[in-house]
């Protein structure tokens, strides 16, 4: 007999995503367990899950306030641990993967793999495959980029956009660190799975779909532009990593090409935003000030922890 699993997604104001495409995930794998964490935004809308949860039968977890993706990832996934879960996947609220994908990722790897399918746009198009994080300059790049990079320190990391995770990983690694809040919470778990002696999978047998705009494209925006908070995070999160991970000589190199990496952050969202340029400017300095307060925190006490 399998074991029991579950499907976790948390939620921020994103009722509407889970009729499209949580409805369909779990229609495909009835034999899964449904979390929903609720991270509240308004009470429209936590009515709105409350009801949908109910409807499905999915259990909600209704957190009281707002504890960021990490956050409420470890409180949907610990609430699907209790229910005798003994593996996750977990899933953003705008992406969805079929029985398929679900039978791949379950079959690829050991109890101490971190996977992910590969990850594809509404278009075809593939969003996820695997990426690198350089962690001599903090760049982020695809592996197959490595050959122009001689001199560079790649690691891995695998996209919490849809991940699959057994309860031994989970207990060795402790969860996501929910200092991010929002943006390199992945980066950062996957960093510790490999730490801890874990290791992560691309499946390339399973395939999920994502509607990357959905969670973090400002209301009416173009299909290229970000939000606000995108850029802020990405940006101050940079160096939260780096504070975390890297030893003084590798925070003070990632301080040093913060404003030049903020400023490629900005340009995912395309140029033609700077037409209306107080956001996302607002977002570069908010994150570069952030990102320099903790890197000045970490060097005062010492550095990260990697030699």
């Amino acid at each position: 007999m399998a074991q029991p699993w579950a499907i976790v997604v948390v939620s921020f104001g994103s009722s509407a995503l889970l009729e499209q495409h949580l409805v369909a995930t779990a229609d495909g794998s009835p034999d899964a367990l449904v979390v929903v964490v609720d991270n509240r935004s308004t009470d429209r809308e936590r009515e709105r899950v409350r009801a949908l949860a109910a409807e499905r039968g999915w259990h909600l977890v209704a957190m009281a306030g707002n504890p960021g993706f990490g956050g409420g990832a470890n409180a949907g996934i610990g609430r699907a641990l209790e229910l005798g879960a003994r593996a996750v996947l977990l899933l953003n609220p705008d992406a969805r993967i079929g029985a398929d994908g679900v039978a791949a990722l379950r079959a690829a790897g050991g109890p101490l793999s971190l996977r992910s399918p590969l990850v594809r746009s509404p278009d075809g198009r593939t969003w996820f495959s695997g990426l690198d994080l350089d962690l001599v300059d903090g760049e982020i790049r695809s592996p197959h980029r490595r050959a122009e990079r001689p001199d560079g320190d790649p690691m891995a990391w695998l996209s919490g956009a849809c991940l699959w995770i057994e309860a031994p990983l989970w207990a060795l690694v402790g969860g996501f660190d929910d200092d991010y809040f929002l943006y390199w919470e992945d980066v950062d778990l996957s960093r510790r799975v490999l730490d801890a002696g874990g290791e992560l999978l691309v499946v390339e047998a399973a395939t999920a779909w994502h509607d990357e705009g959905g969670t973090h494209r400002e209301r009416g925006a173009r299909a290229e532009a970000k939000s606000e908070l995108y850029y802020f995070w990405n940006i101050r999160n940079r160096m939260l990593f780096a504070a975390k991970h890297l030893d003084p000589e590798g925070i003070r190199r990632w301080r040093r090409a913060a404003p030049g990496a903020a400023w490629r952050i900005l340009l995912r969202g395309g140029r033609r935003q700077l037409l209306r340029p107080v956001p996302p400017l607002r977002a570069l300095v908010r994150g570069l000030s952030e990102g320099s307060r903790i890197a000045r925190e970490a060097l005062a006490s010492g550095g990260g922890t990697r030699s």
